[in-house]
């Protein structure tokens, strides 16, 4: 074999690869979502006692049968995305920008960010049943503590959580003008296939971008009120859309844009471009 046809089998070899891995990591995105979704609505029609964020995911998915094989699948996935993304990193994203540091540095931080999930996810698989299922408003209140006992943590929080707004808000717009077309094998979808990905598409990216626009606005609060335990993690974050003057029936529509995008999700494991 000649070093360039070695060159072309590697290179498929590692395009197969990171499909792989994307896929199984949209897919494992897709299982927390949907799985978040479910119990936030138990939320909103009265189940208080359900914890809907990754933590009470994970605890729901190890009750069911086959739970344990469950959880080692959905870190394994989660490992995948990670890989997915550091490979964007290293090597560049798909897409005419797709080399340029506006997109590798944001996978650089997926990569972190999804690095964590996934050892949190495997780790709580293994045994270790504090690891994954905290509660994520006690490890904001936390973070946010620490944060703040640094010279000028009060302005580094005030910072990120105006920074998670400010995502937050980008992350529906997008969704609502549907920038994931750039990202999708449309030709591939038949008319029903692409409705479902719009409708998904649109309402969950919508509701993920309200619940990260909301988390920033209790960490600018925190921040100004010099208070950690103003900062909310997912699921206080959730529920205080039941406070709102809709009450629960707000919380019941991003519930259910949570379990929407879930399945966008399933639907970018199948037809995105990677």
């Amino acid at each position: 074999m000649t070093h360039t046809n070695r060159g072309r089998v590697r290179q498929a070899a590692n395009g197969s690869a990171r499909e792989w891995a994307a896929r199984a990591g949209l897919t494992a995105r897709g299982v927390i979502y949907l799985l978040v979704g479910v119990l936030a609505l138990q939320v909103a029609f009265g189940d208080g006692g359900k914890q809907a964020d990754r933590g009470g995911a994970l605890a729901a998915l190890a009750d069911k049968p086959l739970g344990a094989a469950m959880l080692w699948a959905l870190g394994l996935g989660l490992v995948g995305m990670a890989l997915w993304r550091l490979s964007e990193a290293l090597f560049g994203a798909v897409g005419k920008d797709g080399h340029k540091a506006k997109k590798r540095l944001p996978a650089a931080a997926r990569f972190v960010f999804y690095a964590f999930v996934a050892y949190s996810v495997l780790s709580f698989a293994a045994g270790d049943k504090g690891s994954g299922s905290g509660s994520s408003d006690k490890q904001s209140r936390d973070v946010s503590a620490r944060v703040m006992d640094a010279p000028a943590g009060q302005w580094l929080v005030g910072l990120v959580g105006a920074g998670i707004v400010v995502a937050g808000v980008v992350i529906a717009v997008q969704a609502i003008r549907r920038n994931y077309h750039k990202k999708l094998k449309l030709t591939e979808l038949s008319h029903r296939a692409r409705q479902l990905v719009d409708v998904t598409g649109v309402g969950g990216g919508t509701a993920r971008g309200a619940v990260f626009a909301a988390a920033g606005v209790f960490a600018v609060k925190a921040a100004i009120e010099f208070d950690p335990k103003e900062a909310k993690g997912l699921d206080d974050t959730l529920r205080s859309f039941a406070g709102t003057p809709l009450g629960p029936w707000l919380l019941v529509v991003i519930a259910a844009g949570l379990a929407l995008f879930g399945v966008f999700s399933f639907a970018l494991a199948r037809w995105r471009r990677v």
